[in-house]
Order: C-alpha cells, then sequence, then structure tokens
C-alpha cells in the first residue's frame, strides 16, 4: 500500500510539473503576443498622428499637393513635388553607386582578402555604420562638395557637353553642393548595410558548391556569378532594400549638402530637397494655417514611400525564394 501511494504521489507530483509548464507556456505565448501588438499598435498610432496632423492640407490641396512643385510659405501655396523628386532621386543614385561597391567588397572579403586583413576590413568598414549623421554632412560640406566643386563636377560637365541625355543631367555651374553631392554622401553611408548583409549571405553558400564549380573548370568570377550570387540572391536583396530603406529616411547629411531649393532640376549638380531635409529645415520656423500641416504631410508621404519600399522587398524576397532563390 505504502509503494503505490508513493507511486500516486510522483504521478501526481509530475502532472503538477507538467501543467506548471502548460502555465508558463501560456504567459510566454501572451507576452510575445502583447510585444507584437504593441508593435502594430505604434504603427496605427503613428499613421493616425500624421493623418490628423495634415488634415488641413490634405483638405485644402488634395491630391495636387504630390504633383504640385511651388512651395511658398508667404501665401501658404505648397506642393510636395520638389521633396519626393529629391528624395527619389537621391537614394536611387546613391544605390545604383552603393550596390555594385558593396557586393565587391563582399566578394573581396570571401573570396580574395589574405586572412589576415579580412577582419581589420571588415570592422573598419561595419564603423562607418557607427558615425553620426550630421559627422557625415560636416565632411561633405566642408571637404566632398569643394572637392566635387573644383576637380569632379567641371570635368563631368565639360565631357559631357555634347552627349545627348548626359548633358542634360551633368550641366549648369558647379556649386559643389547638390543633388550629385548628397547621393554620394548616402551612398557611403549606406555602404556597410550592403557589404555587412551581403558578405554574411556570400558566407552561408556551401563551400562543396564552389569547389564543384572550380572543379568543372570555372574561373573565380564564373564561380561568384553563376554560383553564389544565384544561391543568395535573397540576401542580397534583402540586404539592398534595407539600405534603400535608411536611404529614403536619411536628414542631416542630406541637409548639408543638398542646397535646399524647392525646385525640380534636371540637372544633377543643381541643388535640391528631400521631403526630410524640409521637414528638418523649415518646422521651427513654419507660421499659419498651413505650413505645419503641409510639412506633417510630407512626413505622411515619406512613410507611405518607406512602407511601400519595404513591402516590395517582402513580396520581392518571397518571390525569389518561391522560385529556388535558397537552392
Amino acid at each position: 500500500m505504502a509503494g503505490i501511494a508513493l507511486e500516486n504521489y510522483g504521478t501526481y507530483d509530475r502532472a503538477k510539473t507538467v501543467r506548471g509548464f502548460g502555465r508558463g507556456d501560456t504567459r510566454f505565448r501572451l507576452l510575445t503576443l502583447s510585444a507584437a501588438l504593441l508593435v502594430v499598435l505604434i504603427f496605427l498610432g503613428v499613421l493616425a498622428a500624421l493623418i490628423e496632423g495634415a488634415w488641413p492640407a490634405i483638405k485644402a490641396f488634395g491630391l495636387p499637393f504630390l504633383w504640385t512643385e511651388k512651395w511658398n510659405p508667404v501665401t501658404e501655396k505648397f506642393g510636395a513635388l520638389a521633396p519626393i523628386y529629391g528624395t527619389l532621386v537621391t537614394s536611387v543614385l546613391a544605390m545604383l553607386i552603393a550596390v555594385p561597391v558593396g557586393i565587391g567588397i563582399a566578394i573581396f572579403l570571401t573570396e580574395i582578402c589574405p586572412g589576415a586583413l579580412k577582419r581589420p576590413i571588415a570592422i573598419a568598414i561595419e564603423l562607418l555604420a557607427g558615425i553620426p549623421s550630421i559627422i557625415y554632412g560636416i565632411w561633405g560640406l566642408f571637404v566632398l562638395a569643394p572637392f566635387l566643386q573644383s576637380t569632379i563636377q567641371p570635368w563631368l560637365i565639360d565631357a559631357f557637353a555634347n552627349v545627348p541625355v548626359l548633358s542634360t543631367l551633368f550641366e549648369g555651374p558647379p556649386y559643389g553642393i547638390g543633388v550629385f553631392t548628397a547621393s554620394l554622401i548616402l551612398s557611403i553611408m549606406v555602404l556597410p548595410f550592403i557589404s555587412a548583409v551581403t558578405r554574411d549571405v556570400f558566407e552561408t553558400v556551401p563551400p562543396m558548391l564552389k569547389e564543384a564549380a572550380y572543379g568543372l573548370g570555372c574561373t573565380r568570377w564564373e564561380v561568384m556569378w553563376r554560383v553564389v550570387l544565384p544561391y543568395s540572391r535573397a540576401g542580397v536583396v534583402g540586404g539592398t532594400m534595407l539600405a534603400l530603406g535608411r536611404a529614403l529616411g536619411e536628414t542631416m547629411a542630406i541637409t548639408f549638402v543638398i542646397g535646399n531649393a524647392h525646385r525640380v532640376s534636371a540637372s544633377l549638380f543643381a541643388p535640391g530637397t528631400t521631403i526630410s531635409a524640409a521637414i528638418a529645415n523649415e518646422f521651427t520656423e513654419a507660421l499659419g494655417d498651413l505650413y505645419v500641416p503641409s510639412l506633417i504631410e510630407l512626413g505622411l508621404i515619406l512613410f507611405f514611400i518607406t512602407f511601400l519600399v519595404l513591402a516590395f522587398a517582402q513580396l520581392m524576397l518571397r518571390r525569389l525564394e518561391a522560385s529556388g532563390g535558397k537552392r
């Protein structure tokens, strides 16, 4: 009888322990669910605050606000075309510069770089991500812009003077500051994100795939182009979109070097503005019934642009994975 009692007690004790684990698992699930819902609530709260603040401008200007270039605080006539144009152009140009360079850095670090130099170079590149953006802006204004004004921009203007399309992109006086300079600064700022993510995904490629390609007589370039990049393309696209999201919202560095002019120009050397730079420059001095709401509507537009970019990135990654991007 005593043995049966002890056995029943042991069974009861194990059941109690299992129930305790179940309650702990339930609490953990509720805690993580609360954290996820908190993010959604913050997202909706930010969206609601932007819509509420921008509502007077939305009612006053409607959809033409998106394609109107005029920005006149005196008459309270505002349009978002110039900031939207500057934001998209600087971000796209920055990615056109940074993506090839970042992928090249990742290839060098994973395939070519000597072992003794690999870690120091990787750390140096990643340290670029830790530099405050205002430092990039100061460096761009006092070092990069004068250098471009005296050397690169005059050379580009002369070189493409008689070339269709390019003569329009590279025309006008060499101010030093402008959309071109802002794009260069942005490309340097997003370079660490692209190179770090790309390097990590390159290192996940199974060595046997590369060894098999080398065994078939492929060159290093062919191995990278036909084996490594196809295998890791989903990660490369993800890192690129992460960097693009970073570029779209950059403020201080761009404010220093873009010129802050509310106009659309075909020339990359002309001054311009971006959404974030316009808000940072003018928000503290905004007066009137529509000035502040117009700036908040610019923020709302940037919110939607960033959201669309990230949503497009997720869609692209899913399609790449479905088509064999992780093979």
